[in-house]
């Protein structure tokens, strides 16, 4: 009797479960509207309502930060690229108010310091939005000859090159004029000191690499030693040879006395 109890309840509790996985499996989710990007958008974009479209989404997967009506980013700056169909969220999105541009991508307390470049300069073109740098000056210190380079800025962060503020989708180079870092306020001085006393160098660094190192100043004189030899010292004008020293080697003898001045040679005899 135990056991058949236990083999009815079993059948039971298992056919209950199956009906209630099922009307679980059959049933609909609750849903929410989302507002999705309609397009591939770009950053530094204000946002329009071609870009943007509504769409049904489970409301237990809806990400953090998801709006639900298209006015609430109607006319926000997109500050991260967002591709087609991905939703749009309050993180990508510059605050109200902060202003259009580059700006909006400048943390509070920093600053955007734009350099003019070169190819040189600019690692031969490869430097992007988004690439760490460390930036070496080249000057002649007041008061002597000798030129020095120095490593004024360590890993800092490329803004922008030329006009753009996203890199490459290809990777490809690209010579520009400009380019903007940025820096706390003491490194803009740095970097503005620098660039009107000599010239500037940009060394394009592993992005990972983050470590910060003390680097000695490079003089010239440490790659040329010899520009810094001390030379020989002139020939005395007139030279007078003691009398006993000349009476050895003077033919004359002990009653004579040669006396030298510069190149010139005279005998005085007694």
């Amino acid at each position: 009797m135990a056991l058949g109890l236990a083999t009815a309840l079993a059948v039971a509790v298992t056919v209950g479960l199956y009906r209630m996985l099922r009307r679980s499996a059959g049933g609909h989710p609750e849903l929410t509207e989302i507002v999705l990007a309609s397009r591939d958008l770009p950053a530094g974009v204000v946002l329009t309502s071609d870009d943007l479209k509504l769409t049904a989404w489970p409301v237990g997967t809806a990400l953090p930060g998801y709006f639900s009506k298209v006015e609430d980013v109607l006319n926000r700056l997109l500050i991260y690229p967002v591709g087609a169909k991905e939703p749009i969220l309050g993180r990508n999105l510059a605050m109200q108010g902060s202003g259009l541009g580059l700006s909006v991508k400048i943390p509070p307390g920093m600053r955007a310091t734009s350099v003019r470049s070169n190819e040189v300069v600019g690692v031969a073109g490869f430097l992007y939005p988004g690439s760490r740098v460390d930036v070496l000056a080249t000057f002649t210190l007041p008061g002597n000859s000798n030129s020095v380079t120095q490593t004024i800025l360590q890993d800092v962060e490329v803004l922008t090159v030329g006009e753009k503020i996203e890199p490459d989708p290809q990777g490809k180079a690209e010579t520009v004029n400009v380019v903007t870092l940025l820096l706390a306020p003491e490194e803009s001085q740095k970097l503005l000191l620098a660039s009107t006393q000599g010239s500037i160098q940009f060394v394009l660094r592993n992005g990972v690499d983050q470590a910060k190192t003390s680097v000695r100043p490079t003089s010239l004189d440490q790659m040329l030693p010899q520009a810094k030899q001390t030379p020989a010292p002139p020939a005395p004008e007139n030279v007078n040879i003691p009398a006993a020293a000349s009476a050895a080697t003077d033919p004359a003898g002990p009653d004579g006395l040669e006396i030298i001045r510069g190149n010139t040679r005279t005998m005085e005899k007694f």
